[in-house]
């Protein structure tokens, strides 16, 4: 309780209680006496809070709990409710009561009680003591199921008591404690306004004057549903000041009857004193109303309901405490059960028992209690004058006997809680019994001083003694369990028993004695003696006769006795016969009809991301068209001739297969062709005479389809439109074969067969590989079994694959060029021996036998030959210049026709053949015969099914090497790379970041191409020939080691390369862990009690522990967003300890871990939505108080509710989706192909967090706490933002723009004042003729020396291509005004500290060699002027498709070979496109390069000094051969930047080469 200080409580008690303003607030004339607060307080100026709302219940006796403080006793120490009510109050109705009272005097003492005492009201957090129903009970279990339970939950408790054994639980009672009519006028001052009208001193009425307004906001009346017809809502219920007045009609009707009667008084002052206002007029009223309230109940009702006369008053008695008791509360309302009867009369002033209309029965003679409960529309209780009709029935119908027996409509049919219709009265009594924790009914007599009896029989004679047996059995015979409740009705008969009579009148003196402002009380100015001698002669029937207007002679004068003689006696004493059976119980689903939009809703929130990923694919489609227009803009468009001639139809590709349009062709010189929608040539059939062409015409479906049959080629199924366009096309094919004397065949058949007996271009394929493989099976002496399998009818395959015929298109598909390649040409030429157009399978396997076993001599004859065009013998220069012409058509012509002259004539003159004009073939031999070992390892790659495994292990590989002085470069010096080494290669993939495989080992040879640069394998070198060793230094003898000594190894080598990283991630993950937990915990074992962790544990464990984790991680976010602050920082000490380089992945690790944590919280709400969906009010009102008010209607809400009618559910939603944006249009796929689509999607952030501020700070569960995490980073960001801002908005000027080849924009502009940075950083544009907005990140390509600033831009997405086209030169002779620029940075990234280690290797692929042109450039200025530096070796890798591509770089790098004094830089260029075509050719392609290094020392293809390889760079070994170039350096710095297979596979050699005790190489990288 309230413990404030006494002086500030006398001081506030004065100035509540001043006569001056006795409303509280509204402004009167003075009243001469003191007005009675509405709450209660300050009635004992001692004890202000005495009989105040909210006050305690005080006991008469020690409390009876299980632990002594809280716990209510149960079973199996007491017996279960339900079975004690059968036993101990069930009973038939109809026995009348022995004093004769009145059944309105029954409900008068409800009405009574409700003015002294509520408990009703469900305690906070919840919790039960649920009623278990025996099995087959047949009110509530018929079916037995065993399983119902009917809930009950506690009632509100003083929060201050239930802490020790001497300050047990102590119920709250909601309304005042005083007879103060608070039943009428409210316990309250708000609510008493509410009741007002403010005119007239009345209380509001509704339409009908003699009715009060209908239950409204803001009372806060109970609106329990109508257990009967389940309707519900305040509509039909009125206004009283008892907020469960509208119980029942009986109850409703005494409440009606004191508004009506408070109506009257305040008319009746107002024509008496017509110069009074309002409150004059209502205070008078409601004092007079009080004083004859507590006049008939004290004087009037308690002698007729205890047939004892109080003693009497002496006056106030200020130390006497009036506090209600818990067993007051018990006596009373439980013997007023007893006396309640099934049904109650209605009669006229005239004696008439009026007959009631019920719903669904008829007529009956009284109103059913049970159906009456909660009623909201009651054709019988529609005006006043039914109201009066029941008033009257009521004072002539004699209640029940006053004993232990207990009405059905009560025991069996009380309105249920929850989703229960129904409940027992008796056992829900029984159970508030001992939530209260009475004491047992031998503890309450000996504490009153009573009389114990000392055996079962002894509690009363009269009852019966098989239910004193039932009774006893249910307590295993042991009479001090007997409770309070179950003993006083046993004792009663007639009469309350001696232990409840001693209750109830003790209650009522000590309320009338303690009680300030009692109207007896001639000492608190209220009344005169002569007016409470006029209140002491008012009794309930001159209230009665007042209101109703009846005549007084048809009423008794004591309406609460009917004694005989009196006027209009009841007809009968009721029972349950001839009225309305009580509707059974119903149990509501909650959840019903839910389910599916629940479900629904789930699903849709979970297709949030796919809705998203769909959106991703449309934008990222539309954003594909508009870069490939803008490429096709940029080019020089080639318009194609429209077909002429051409006939339209589809093709049919075969089974399950899409039909497509074409148009066929039959041209001129006897070729059939087949040109797509776009005219693009699919396939051209050359035929010759005296071919046969058969054609096939379907007979059914329309007649549309035909099939064409052509020897040696798949066949031709086309669909027309309709029989005459097919006929059209029919004729021009006789007439094509007419013209050329080809033969036609014509049939018919059904279209079914017709396209069963096609073979199509994918049957067409099948047959080819069993070709190839056969064919190498042959020339490879593979067994049948390693040929691969074959179908079930093989034989037949074979045969057919056997004599099938490779056509052109086929031969030049197999060797994967074009059919229109000149070395295609030559070769098929020298194949096709009969000169038929087709290869077959014997004059294939003569070509590959010379590539695949033949001599270095033969396969430069095979050569001579070919490219002897004329057949003299002879090989002339211009048929020289035709066959290296032909060699270089796989590198896009690499060479310019002056490069290629250049070549040959070197090649003439350094063979001595300079004066030659024509080559024999030993002229041209000798020409390569310092090659015969590339000559040897020459083979042909032809593809086909199975046909790579088949002869890739016989593929023979060269070797580049780094040497440890310019000029070793011998084969002497090669190494073979061991067994186990070589395996490595090919051994599974680095799972590099997040798990991606690296490509096989078949891959990896492919990728390296059949020079096999610098890769040996030991089968493929054994077929070389002879065993390369990369140095002549015997190899250390290394100890093997267990299998798990070397995982050991490897798990130390990886903690050592990223043990900054772990230590990051692992402190940042634990301090998410340590929220989660700290939450979790708190809401499940330490928060405040509000019932929800019992309600839905899993549910708020998860998301709250989610949440605290989630606000953590999105408030940090930002700062791996601060590229500024990394900037600076990565420069300080902390470099050494936090990974500022992997900013980005670690943003990216955030992000995914958020997501993942996010989903957890949404699924914990889900699990939230549901449960609170199918809660009660009662425990929603506990676990948020600031949103539900317990009214008693118990209808929870909806699950859609709390999705998008709550501020915290749709910001949630809107969250998901926001996210789902995010993340998905952020994902690598979707950035690569729209990065303004994720520029623009990736700025909702300020949207997520303005979302998730409010989706926490409407604190439904907990206070807002998200500022907590929120607000430091938040303001670090912004700092860093307005950093860039500060930057962003200064325009620099363009000084030069170069449009280079490729597709590569470099643009020179203006170095901003104080704009310092270093090599290898980045920054960020905006150009302003494109938008201000949109930033893109490039690396600085110039050096830190140089005075301005330049970048390289490759032209690869919709922006860069703009870009290209507003910086293209003028077409005019003006001078070229480029569009400005913002520029923000710069900013660091790991290329930056390559000047860190003593040797750094630096490998660039595609426009990712950007960060390496601003170092290389850097380092040899640094050197030139003699600086020093740790780096004491750069090896630069470029990786090119062609060095046609990035030729500015080409610049650069012999800048830097011109300046390189010292030998710093080794530089190594690989051209990529040149890999895996034609061995032949990238053979003659070696030759030349080596020719050009030999004899200029330059690369043919670059120019450089730099040694240019052909195929891909395999790292593993450059990496072991640096270990042994540099054994004396501990760590290597790798630093690669492109795209990310080419990453991933530095990474994995890495990773591979740190498992070993050697060097260490430490991986910087970036992807683009």
């Amino acid at each position: 309780m309230l413990c404030p200080r006494p002086e500030a409580v006398m001081l506030l008690g004065a100035l509540l209680t001043a006569s001056l303003d006795p409303a509280g607030g509204q402004d009167s004339f003075p009243l001469s006496w003191e007005v009675q607060r509405y709450d209660g307080w300050f009635n004992n100026q001692r004890h202000h809070e005495r009989g105040a709302a909210g006050s305690r219940l005080q006991r008469l006796m020690p409390a009876n709990y299980k632990d002594g403080v809280y716990q209510a006793l149960g079973e199996p120490l007491l017996p279960n409710p339900r079975r004690l009510s059968d036993a101990a109050m069930r009973g038939a109705a109809g026995q009348p009561s022995r004093r004769n009272r009145t059944v309105l005097g029954v409900f008068f003492g409800y009405h009574v009680l409700s003015d002294l005492v509520s408990v009703e009201t469900p305690g906070c957090p919840a919790e039960f003591l649920n009623i278990h129903i025996p099995p087959g009970d047949p009110v509530f279990d018929p079916d037995r199921h065993g399983d119902v339970v009917l809930p009950f939950q506690r009632s509100r408790w003083d929060p201050e008591t239930g802490r020790s054994p001497s300050n047990p639980r102590d119920l709250s009672n909601e309304v005042t404690g005083w007879l103060d009519g608070s039943a009428i006028y409210g316990s309250s001052h708000s609510w008493s306004d509410a009741l007002r009208s403010f005119s007239g001193g009345q209380l509001a009425s509704g339409p009908d004057p003699a009715f009060p307004r209908d239950a409204q906001s803001p009372l806060l009346m109970w609106t329990a549903p109508d257990p009967a017809t389940g309707q519900r809502g305040p509509r039909g219920l009125y206004a009283f000041g008892a907020e469960r007045g509208n119980r029942d009609p009986f109850l409703q009707a005494l409440g009606l009857l004191w508004f009506r009667y408070h109506n009257l008084c305040a008319q009746r002052l107002a024509r008496e004193h017509p110069q009074w206002g309002d409150e004059e007029l209502f205070q008078h009223a409601r004092k007079r109303v009080i004083a004859t309230y507590q006049n008939i109940a004290l004087y009037e009702w308690l002698p007729s309901f205890l047939q004892k006369t109080p003693p009497r008053y002496t006056g106030y008695r200020s130390f006497l405490d009036p506090s209600i008791s818990p067993e007051f509360l018990a006596a009373s309302e439980q013997f007023f059960s007893t006396m309640v009867p099934p049904g109650v009369y209605m009669r006229n002033a005239s004696c008439h028992f009026q007959m009631v209309l019920n719903e669904g029965f008829g007529h009956s003679p009284a109103l059913r209690v049970c159906n009456s409960y909660w009623r909201r529309e009651n054709a019988s209780l529609n005006s006043a004058q039914a109201v009066d009709q029941l008033l009257l029935g009521m004072a002539s119908q004699i209640s029940e006997l006053e004993d232990r027996i207990v009405v059905e409509d009560l025991r069996d049919y009380w309105p249920g809680p929850g989703k229960f219709s129904r409940t027992d009265y008796m056992a829900s009594s029984i159970q508030r019994g001992r939530d209260m924790g009475l004491p047992s009914y031998t503890q309450a007599l000996m504490a009153l001083g009573l009389d114990t009896p000392q055996n079962w029989s002894h509690i009363n004679p009269s009852v019966d003694p098989q239910v004193l047996e039932a009774t006893a059995a249910l307590y295993n015979q042991d009479l001090s369990r007997l409770e309070l409740l179950p003993g006083g009705l046993l004792e009663s008969h007639g009469d309350p028993g001696p232990l409840f009579s001693t209750i109830v009148l003790d209650q009522f003196v000590r309320l009338r004695d303690g009680d300030r402002y009692w109207f007896e009380n001639t000492r608190n100015g209220l009344f005169s003696k002569e007016e409470i001698a006029e209140i002491r002669n008012t009794t309930l029937w001159d209230v009665l006769v007042a209101v109703t207007n009846v005549d007084p002679s048809a009423l008794q004068p004591n309406v609460f006795i009917w004694q005989d003689g009196a006027p209009c006696p009841q007809p009968r004493q009721l029972t349950t016969q001839g009225l309305p059976h009580c509707v059974p119980l119903t149990i509501l689903d909650y959840f019903e009809g839910s389910g599916p939009g629940f479900g629904i809703t789930i699903v849709a929130l979970c297709c949030l991301p796919l809705v998203s990923l769909l959106i991703s694919g449309v934008v990222a489609h539309f954003r594909s068209r508009e870069r490939k227009r803008l490429q096709k803009k940029g080019k020089e468009s080639v318009k194609k001739e429209k077909a002429k001639d051409g006939v339209p139809a589809m093709e049919w590709p075969g089974p399950r297969e899409k039909s497509y349009p074409i148009t066929i062709q039959l041209l001129p010189d006897r070729r059939l062709q087949v040109l797509d929608r776009r005219l693009s040539v699919l396939r051209t059939v050359q035929l010759r005479s005296p071919q046969q062409v058969n054609l096939i015409l379907s007979g059914n479906r329309g007649r549309r389809t035909l099939l064409l049959k052509i020897p040696k080629e798949y066949d031709l199924v086309l669909l027309f439109n309709s029989d005459e366009e097919r006929g059209t096309f029919v004729k021009h094919l006789r007439d094509f074969c007419a013209q050329w004397a080809l033969g036609l065949d014509v049939a018919e058949m059904r279209e079914k067969e017709l396209f069963r007996r096609a073979v199509t271009k994918q049957q067409r394929g099948r047959i080819l590989e069993i070709f190839f493989r056969h064919l190498f099976a042959q020339v490879l002496d593979i067994d049948q079994a390693d040929a691969g399998t074959l179908p079930l009818d093989s034989s037949q395959k074979v045969r057919e694959a056997l004599t099938c015929e490779l056509s052109r298109a086929e031969f030049a598909e197999s060797l994967g060029l074009k059919p229109q390649d000149m070395f295609v040409e030559s070769m098929f030429s020298l194949a096709d021996k009969d000169g038929n157009g087709y290869l077959s399978f014997r004059e294939f396997l003569d070509i590959l036998v010379v590539f695949m076993k033949g001599s270095p001599e033969d396969k430069s004859r095979l050569m001579f030959t070919m490219y002897d065009l004329d057949a003299n013998g002879f090989l002339s220069k211009d048929e020289f210049f035709t066959m290296m012409r032909s060699f270089i058509e796989i590198s896009n012509n690499c060479l310019s026709k002056a490069q290629l002259t250049e070549v040959v004539e070197s090649m003439f003159r350094e063979s001595g053949f300079q004066d030659k004009e024509e080559l024999t073939w030993e002229d041209f031999h000798f020409m390569l015969r310092d090659h015969d070992s590339e000559l040897r390892r020459t083979q042909l790659c032809v593809r086909g099914g199975g046909v790579g495994d088949i002869f890739k292990p016989n593929i023979s590989c060269r070797v580049s090497f780094i040497t440890r002085t310019p000029g070793e470069r011998s084969c002497s010096q090669k190494r073979e790379l061991p067994p186990s080494e070589a395996s490595e290669l090919g051994g599974p993939g680095l799972k590099k970041r997040f798990g991606k495989k690296s490509p096989s080992w078949g891959s990896i040879q492919g990728m390296l191409g059949p020079l096999g640069l610098m890769v040996s394998a030991s089968h493929s070198c054994r077929v070389a020939g002879s065993t390369p060793r990369l140095y002549t230094e015997a190899l250390k003898e290394k100890m093997q080691r267990g299998l798990l000594a070397q995982k050991l190894r490897q798990y130390k080598r990886f903690v050592e390369n990223y043990r900054r990283h772990i230590v990051c991630v692992t402190v940042f993950s634990a301090i998410c862990a340590g929220l989660f937990a700290e939450r979790a915990y708190y809401y499940a074992f330490a928060s405040p009690p509000s019932g929800i962790a019992e309600t839905t544990f899993v549910g708020i464990i998860l998301s709250r522990g989610t949440a605290a984790s989630i606000s953590f991680m999105f408030s940090y976010i930002l700062l791996t967003m601060c590229r500024n602050l990394i900037t600076f920082l990565r420069e300080t000490f902390l470099h050494r300890y936090v990974p500022f380089d992997a900013a980005v992945d670690f943003h990216r690790w955030i992000a995914m871990a958020a997501v993942v944590l996010a989903i957890l919280h949404s699924a914990g709400h889900a699990v939230n939505v549901f449960i609170f969906s199918v809660s009660p009010l009662s425990l929603l009102a506990c676990m948020f108080p600031n949103v539900f008010v317990n009214d008693g209607s118990q209808l929870p809400q909806k699950f859609y509710w709390w999705f998008f009618q709550t501020v915290p559910g749709m910001t949630g939603v809107l969250l998901l989706l926001v996210l789902a944006i995010m993340y998905v249009f952020a994902s690598h796929h979707f950035r690569r192909r729209s990065f303004r689509g994720f520029w623009l999607t990736h700025h909702l952030y300020i949207l997520l967090y303005v979302l998730i501020i409010i989706h926490g700070s409407f604190g439904l569960i907990q206070l807002p706490r998200f500022h907590i995490y929120f607000l430091v980073p938040a303001l670090i960001y912004v700092g860093d933002k307005l950093v860039s801002l500060s930057r962003k908005k200064v325009e620099i000027g363009v000084v030069k723009a170069e449009l280079l080849p490729s597709g590569v924009t470099h643009l020179q502009f203006q170095r901003p004042q104080g704009f310092e940075y270093k090599s290898g950083q980045w920054v960020r544009i905006a150009c302003l003729a494109l938008g201000t907005t949109e930033y893109h990140p490039f690396t600085l390509t110039s050096a830190p020396h140089e005075d301005t600033l330049s970048l390289h831009i490759r032209a690869a997405g919709p922006w860069t291509t703009r870009l290209r086209e507003i910086y293209s030169p003028p077409t005019g002779d003006g001078c070229a005004k480029y569009p400005k620029l913002y520029l923000d940075g710069p900013f660091g990234e790991g290329h930056q500290e390559w000047h860190k280690f003593e040797v750094s290797v630096l490998v660039g692929g595609g426009i990712g060699v950007t960060p390496f042109a601003s170092i290389l450039k850097d380092l040899v200025f640094k050197s030139s002027l003699g600086s020093q530096m740790l780096c004491k070796k750069i090896y630069f890798i470029w990786v090119t498709r062609t060095q046609r591509q990035f030729e500015w770089l080409a610049d650069i790098i012999r800048e830097v070979e011109e300046n390189d004094c010292q030998d710093l830089v080794s530089v190594h260029i690989y051209i990529t496109q040149l890999a895996e075509k034609f061995d032949l050719r990238t053979t003659m392609l070696y030759i030349c390069e080596r020719h050009f290094q030999k004899v200029l020392n330059r690369s043919l293809f670059t120019g450089l000094r730099s040694i240019t390889h052909f195929g891909r760079p395999p790292f593993e070994p450059f990496f072991k051969s640096l270990q042994e170039v540099h054994p004396q350096v501990p760590k290597i710095g790798v630093f690669s930047c492109g795209p990310p297979g080419m990453t991933k596979n530095v990474e994995k050699a890495c990773q591979l080469i740190n498992r070993q005790d050697q060097a260490h190489f430490v991986h910087h990288y970036e992807n683009f």
